[in-house]
């Protein structure tokens, strides 16, 4: 049964609009947001004047009498044409190649990068506080996406630099000599997903640019404001057209974007689904480079000698951080049958001990849900495991108030159940029970999915070979630790359904780019030409000078 003091506060959890502490509002009159109505095209920043949608953060107040989820403002709904209009700003300042952001020394492009990220570093408050409204994301996390962004930029700068020492010299194999680096693909379409509209947006478009690709960013319907504060910082950094924000429906602007064939990149992080129908709309596909982040059902092993304390404590967190809407969380967790009820019991009641409430409050774990009935839909979810026989396992599972949804842990999930095999992303905690190595096998193989594991265990005679098989089905093995992306050095990759391209800060750089090289045979003739080149300085990819 819910305590009733848990059950009361989640009832009476939304503020007054008074209460709202000015401190941590969007805006400081408690009005409207008019940020989302700016959209940048060819340079400049515009305001949008035709169609709109209200931006409903999932923060629900009370007003009048009345509660409902606030409004903060419109966002820009772009027609087709004004989509086109952007695309062709990106397809000019690319021009074939010509154009001087593809052809301009890379110190030159650093230089831009710095400059942006020394301007987004004073959008800072203003961003975050988007983030904690739009998508209810806690202060602490906010600023952390925001945080880690900017450091991204800044590591990205130093990955080039050392790509472009490494590329710096000549080659000489069998009679020929010759120069390899790196060039740009040409117009790229970046779309980030609404869990990190900023940082997961940024791994993709930051490369894209520092290798001298032009850009069109579409960022995600739920978190499309947090651009806002950044465009004119866009605007004043780079020359007009090599960077390029819109938002709107995508049908109305992707898919005409893409379908006009200028797209050479496109840089989805999302459904696998939507990447599918995206994909299928250009008109030459095999001239459309895929960089894909899209769904995982990451799972969790926990064997029989596994120590309990750590465990607990990762699968919380690798479970429900951010209410379980990341790529990365662990979706199904497969305990071994001797260590299952000790399990179960002390994860249910350390997600029952999960402080929740505002994104602003200190302290808060669990916050609203920015999904439209996100708390319907994964009501579906556990419906279908308790009708199938599973039980929810915690006391405060599936309370619900309008957005917020308190995560249910449902236990025991088995084969059949839409837990077992379906991604929730959401804060739903599905625990299986499982008592040879082989079953857990056998689920990965089978999976549509393949990103990630974790393997919670001490015994090196079955930890060994699990991480060996593991290794053949997702693309990181977590030893005693939970799922997740970072550090940003390493890469991030999936099999299957879960990914095409691999992203990191420097495989990043290699999946916007592409190995390209000038040769001439050998004799003193052709080197000669190629001194005078490098003596006059007359060629930007032609050169020995390197970056320090």
């Amino acid at each position: 049964m819910p305590n009733e003091h848990v059950k009361q506060k989640i009832e009476t959890m939304f503020p007054a609009a008074a209460d709202v502490p000015a401190a941590a509002d969007f805006s400081p009159n408690g009005g409207l947001y008019e940020g989302g109505l700016l959209y940048l095209v060819d340079g400049q920043v515009k305001r949008w004047s035709g169609a709109s949608e209200t931006v409903l953060s999932p923060v629900c107040v009370t007003k009048n009498g009345e509660t409902a989820r606030r409004p903060m403002g419109p966002a820009a709904m772009l027609s087709t044409e004004a989509a086109l209009d952007a695309m062709r700003a990106a397809v000019k300042a690319y021009d074939r190649g010509r154009g001087a952001w593809p052809r301009m020394k890379i110190c030159d492009r650093l230089r831009c990068l710095k400059t942006f990220a020394d301007k987004m570093a004073a959008a800072r408050e203003e961003s975050v506080r988007l983030l904690m409204w739009e998508i209810c994301k806690t202060r602490p996390d906010a600023e952390k996406e925001f945080d880690r962004t900017v450091a991204y930029v800044l590591d990205t700068i130093e990955a080039v630099k050392e790509l472009d020492r490494a590329n710096s010299r000549f080659q000489e194999e069998a009679g020929i000599l010759a120069q390899i680096r790196r060039a740009p693909l040409g117009v790229v379409l970046c779309m980030g997903p609404f869990n990190y509209p900023l940082n997961e947006t940024f791994t993709t478009l930051i490369p894209a640019l520092i290798m001298g690709n032009t850009v069109i960013a579409k960022f995600p319907r739920f978190g499309m404001l947090c651009q806002a504060p950044l465009l004119h910082a866009f605007a004043e950094a780079f020359p007009p057209g090599v960077v390029n924000v819109i938002n709107g429906d995508g049908r109305a602007t992707v898919g005409p974007m893409i379908e006009s064939g200028e797209v050479h990149a496109l840089a989805f992080i999302g459904t696998s689904r939507v990447a599918n129908i995206l994909k299928k709309q250009h008109p030459m596909p095999n001239r459309l480079r895929c960089i894909l982040g899209l769904e995982a059902k990451n799972p969790a092993i926990v064997l029989n000698d596994a120590d309990l304390d750590l465990t607990v404590n990762e699968c919380l967190t690798g479970s429900l951080s951010f209410n379980g809407q990341r790529c990365t969380a662990l979706k199904l967790l497969f305990v071994q049958r001797k260590a299952a009820e000790a399990f179960v019991e002390r994860f249910a009641a350390a997600v029952d001990a999960l402080p929740f409430g505002m994104p602003w409050e200190k302290g808060v774990k669990l916050t609203p849900l920015p999904e439209i009935d996100k708390a319907k839909t994964l009501q579906g979810f556990v419906d279908d495991a308790l009708a199938k026989g599973a039980k929810i396992r915690n006391a405060h599972g599936a309370l619900t108030n309008r957005t917020f949804y308190f995560p249910p842990v449902v236990y025991a999930v088995q084969a059949g159940m839409r837990l077992y095999t379906e991604e929730q992303f959401g804060p739903v905690a599905p625990v299986a029970v499982f008592d040879r190595v082989d079953e857990i096998v056998e689920f990965i193989s089978a999976s549509n999915y393949g990103q990630q594991a974790s393997v919670f265990g001490r015994d090196p005679g079955v930890v060994g070979p699990l991480v060996d098989v593991l290794a053949n089905q997702v693309c990181r093995v977590n030893l005693n630790a939970q799922c997740q992306r970072g550090p940003d050095i390493y890469p991030f990759a999936g099999r299957k359904d879960s990914a095409e391209g691999t992203l990191s800060v420097s495989d990043a750089l290699r999946c916007f780019s592409i190995r390209t090289m000038a040769a001439t045979p050998d004799n003193a003739a052709n080197k000669a030409v190629v001194r005078a080149i490098l003596d006059a300085r007359s060629s930007n990819f032609l050169n020995t000078d390197y970056l320090f």
